[in-house]
């Protein structure tokens, strides 16, 4: 009779390292440190603020256009222009979800606590992914609306109804998504905040730019085209892109690539020592 009574503690404890109860956990440390909100707002005030300044840009200078920008203009694309700079904060707080507590050594007890780490890890993806793509789709909505009222002074604008706007809406929310992990991704592999935050912007501003100088002999344009932020930025698009990259195929590539990193972190995650 004495045996089941000394295993009950332990099933109890067993039971109580469930995925639901890792996923409460993760969420509760995901908010209570403070630089998350201060990234969360830095993300809406920077990608509204950048868009309405574009925004207002475009509409000053529309009569200057010739007749090849205007046919090129995007109005929804350029609705959304803030973005170039709010994949940034997205990524750093992306790589922070994870790096963080490496370096405060609060992994360690976190990995005490639930042994299995790629429930640890799993459950830190889904919140960020969750937040991101909340936060982003609102901060989409809010940014396209006020760049459509600066473009229908000069009969630009578009509306949710047009063909691919939409799309164009939920891709910004979905490409904030792909640009949180792709931080992450970094975090889990690097375990360094200062490395996998200048990482992340080296991979999503700097280079992207500078493989076009790659001599096409050697695969530049191949490279550019599908290179991290270059591929997943034409889900915002509706104009067709020059480089013939479809909204979908370009955001899987991206998707493919932070995918790649993540589970590579995810396995060194499994083999080092925390």
């Amino acid at each position: 009779m004495s045996a089941p009574v000394a295993q009950r503690p332990q099933q109890q404890q067993a039971g109580g390292v469930t995925f639901v109860n890792v996923l409460r956990a993760e969420w509760v440390k995901f908010w209570s440190v403070r630089s998350t909100a201060w990234a969360v707002l830095a993300l809406v005030v920077v990608t509204i603020g950048i868009t309405t300044l574009f925004s207002w840009g475009i509409s000053e200078s529309y009569d200057q256009l010739d007749a090849s920008e205007r046919s090129d203009l995007d109005p929804a694309n350029a609705s959304l222009s803030g973005l170039f700079f709010g994949q940034l904060v997205i990524a750093v707080l992306g790589a922070l979800v994870v790096t963080a507590e490496y370096s405060t050594r609060g992994v360690r007890s976190t990995f005490t606590a639930v042994p299995r780490r790629l429930n640890v890890l799993a459950a830190k993806a889904l919140v960020l992914a969750v937040v991101a793509f909340v936060v982003g789709l609102v901060t989409c909505f809010v940014a396209f609306f006020i760049g459509q009222l600066f473009f229908a002074s000069v009969d630009i604008d578009v509306s949710l109804g047009d063909p691919g706007v939409p799309r164009v809406i939920i891709g910004g929310a979905l490409y904030v998504v792909g640009c949180g992990m792709f931080g992450f991704a970094l975090g889990t592999l690097l375990r360094h905040s200062a490395g996998a935050i200048t990482t992340a912007v080296a991979l999503l501003l700097v280079v992207p730019p500078l493989i076009g100088l790659i001599p096409d002999a050697l695969g530049g344009e191949q490279i550019s085209k599908w290179f991290t932020s270059n591929a997943g930025t034409h889900i915002m698009e509706t104009v067709s892109s020059t480089e013939g990259i479809g909204p979908w195929s370009g955001y899987a590539a991206f998707t493919l690539q932070w995918l790649v990193l993540l589970v590579i972190g995810a396995w060194l995650v499994k083999r080092r020592d925390a």
